[in-house]
């Protein structure tokens, strides 16, 4: 099961979510800090001018009435505050930043609750008490009326984010692709160069990368095609010249050599073959039993066991199918041990096939090396008319047609070769076959 943050999109959509939600909150706590005190502030700086203005009133111009909102008010006068020990936190705050504000030893209080919200003061000059109309503190609005603010706002972010998100990832996840197709052997065609300026590089140096392995790989193919087209002729003719011969003993011995150079030649071919493999599909079941019932004598192929579990839904070329299959069951009886066994099986997410034998196996530091071409890992594995090509070519099959290849030692000895071939893969496969068709 793929889970959903182990990709790049993920991973980026994943942090800029969590950045943008941090910024976000971290934002609205500041400008919710910011506005209270902003607010606190400015009223304390109203207060303070009203009461300047008010003493300087009074000692300027003390016939002038005074606005109808502010009072001088006796300081034995019954209706003087008294300070209460529940005024509110802010409000305290408040008295405490005007207190600062007036001369030293001035006394200030609020109005009573249930009123127009007044502030008295009293310096140690004032005759009396100084009352002033007090911009009311307003609570901050709740949290609660600022959510779907925050949920519009957050939201757009995030679209944007997983916008440029996946415009990030998508020229790498193009050139994962190609990378993915590459090593399965697949064609692969130049991949756009697009992205940051590293990307672009990087692809850039895929893309030469690509180039120059195939054309090296042509050249390797058109060689070996060339040598194995030209040595044909002449292993016609001497086979031809060994039926000829008067000696049993010297003829068997000298077609036996043709025919197992023969059989090189016919390696040779194989993996020099470049084209990807247009035969029909067909269940891989029904046809290994069909190879297994044709294979070399029948002696051999009692020896040979089955357990094919995949089902119909398991379909492969069925070029490629024989050509893997033979190839193996040629590699288990010229270094492995009867009996051998060819199973298939259905997973969860993928189709495999496996052919193991009851050999010696292959030491466990020769098995990076027993699928390379050209490759015979002596003493276990070797022997006449084998060029060291049997699980190269089946490798690259393989890897033609989508799968995975395996190799290993079995845990009752011998040697496994396990393919798996994921469903997206066979279904792909047959819709192509069926569209040519």
């Amino acid at each position: 099961m793929r889970r959903p943050f182990d990709s790049l999109f993920g991973r980026l959509a994943l942090l800029f979510i969590g950045v943008l939600l941090l910024s976000h909150v971290a934002w609205f706590a500041l400008m919710r800090l910011e506005r209270s005190q902003m607010q606190t502030r400015y009223a304390v700086e109203e207060a303070a001018f009203l009461v300047d203005a008010v003493r300087q009133h009074v000692e300027r111009t003390p016939d002038q009435p005074l606005p109808s909102r502010v009072q001088l008010v006796e300081g034995d006068s019954a209706d003087v505050p008294t300070t209460s020990a529940s005024t509110p936190e802010p409000l305290r705050r408040f008295v405490d930043d005007v207190r600062e504000r007036m001369p030293p030893g001035s006394d200030v209080r609020v109005g009573p609750p249930g009123r127009p919200p007044t502030l008295w003061v009293r310096g140690p000059q004032d005759a009396r008490w100084i009352v002033v109309p007090m911009q009311p503190i307003r609570i901050m609005r709740p949290i609660d009326k600022m959510i779907p603010w925050f949920v519009i706002i957050f939201s757009a972010a995030v679209i944007a984010a997983l916008v440029a998100a996946w415009m990030l990832q998508k020229p790498l996840r193009s050139l994962a692709q190609a990378v993915v197709g590459f090593g399965r052997g697949e064609p692969v065609p130049p991949v756009r160069e697009q992205g940051p300026r590293e990307l672009r590089t990087l692809t850039r140096g895929f893309n030469q990368m690509v180039k120059e392995v195939e054309r090296t790989e042509h050249d390797r193919a058109v060689m070996l095609a060339g040598v194995a087209h030209d040595l044909k002729t002449p292993l016609a003719r001497l086979r031809l010249r060994a039926e000829l011969m008067d000696e049993a003993t010297a003829r068997a011995g000298v077609v036996r050599d043709v025919e197992a150079m023969a059989h090189i030649v016919d390696q040779f071919l194989v993996f020099a073959h470049d084209g990807a493999d247009r035969s029909e599909p067909v269940e891989v079941d029904e046809q290994c039993e069909r190879i297994v019932r044709n294979f070399r004598t029948s002696d051999e192929a009692t020896t040979i066991q089955m357990r094919l579990l995949a089902g119909s839904d398991f379909r492969l070329p069925a070029a490629t199918l024989e050509r893997v299959v033979s190839n193996l069951l040629d590699n288990a009886y010229a270094y492995g041990a009867p009996p051998v066994e060819i199973e298939t099986a259905r997973g969860a997410d993928s189709y495999t096939l496996t052919v193991r034998d009851h050999g010696k196996g292959i030491d466990t530091q020769d098995l990076t090396r027993a699928s390379r071409p050209f490759v015979r890992l002596d003493p276990a594995r070797g022997g006449n008319g084998h060029s060291g090509l049997g699980l190269a070519i089946v490798e690259r099959l393989v890897r033609r047609a989508g799968g995975e290849l395996r190799i290993g030692n079995g845990e009752d000895g011998g040697l496994a070769v396990q393919m798996t071939f994921p469903f997206e893969v066979v279904q792909r496969t047959v819709d192509e076959a069926a569209n040519a068709w």
